[in-house]
């Protein structure tokens, strides 16, 4: 008895809930409806009786203004949030978390790539002052790749970073056969996107900022860049003094 019970409460639900979105989808017309027309036929009321007629026109033009506002706001707002929301997404946002070296996020991924192309955008966090003011202009890394199949200590070619005389600056940085290089390739601002791209030819590395093209020598000996994934870094030899956040997306 009891499980013929149960099922009939489950046909009656089944059978209920149709009706009750009926009558939801049902009362929402009305209720739009109300709220766009309601205004202007009280003021066509208002506007046929005589003893309203000192403020009939004033409560006519007050309806309609209140029309015109409702449907600004429907149709705006959404579409900006969406928008807001679509942008934040698209790129990956790193921590350098203060007294630290190493970004998060930074799990080991294997490339084998002849070019990598990413998007940049840093926050006020990359304005900094070092403790030891020589520290200043040690180059922070910040994306690129190992190479020649070896630790990037010996090959390696990334983009690095640092804040100096008033300026965030982006650099090349390569390692071939553990000599280090490095060569500035401009200056971009706080909350800029700057397009930059590692391009692996032959015996050079081919670095790209925005508008701005400048060659570094490569001696690796595989035909792609082969080794891992280089992340954020803060250093040099001093860690983070406080929290430093860095927005990637790669193309």
């Amino acid at each position: 008895m009891n499980q013929e019970l149960a099922v009939k409460v489950a046909v009656w639900q089944e059978i209920q809930v149709p009706k009750k979105r009926k009558a939801k989808g049902f009362f929402l017309p009305v209720k739009d409806f109300s709220t766009i027309a309601f205004p202007f036929c009280c003021g066509i009321l208002f506007w046929r009786s005589k003893s309203f007629y000192p403020v009939k026109k004033n409560l006519v033009l007050a309806a309609l203004l209140l029309l015109f506002a409702c449907g600004c706001h429907k149709e705006n707002i959404p579409q900006n949030s969406s928008a807001s929301v679509t942008q934040t997404a698209s790129f990956k946002e790193y921590f350098i978390h203060q007294g630290e070296h190493y970004a998060t996020d930074n799990s080991i991924k294997a490339v084998e790539i002849s070019e990598l192309k990413f998007v940049v955008k840093f926050d006020s966090s990359a304005i900094y002052q070092t403790a030891d003011p020589e520290n200043q202009y040690d180059i922070n890394k910040l994306y690129g790749f190992a190479d020649n199949g070896a630790l990037h200590q010996q090959f390696s070619a990334r983009f690095g970073w640092r804040w100096n005389d008033g300026a965030l600056r982006l650099f090349a940085y390569t390692y071939n056969n553990s000599v280090r290089d490095s060569k500035e390739l401009g200056t971009i601002n706080i909350g800029e996107e700057a397009h930059c791209s590692i391009k692996v030819t032959g015996g050079q590395y081919v670095f790209t900022l925005n508008d701005n093209v400048e060659t570094m020598p490569r001696l690796s000996t595989t035909e792609k860049g082969k080794g891992y994934q280089l992340y954020p870094y803060f250093g040099g030899d001093e860690v983070a003094p406080h929290e430093v956040r860095i927005w990637i997306r790669e193309e």
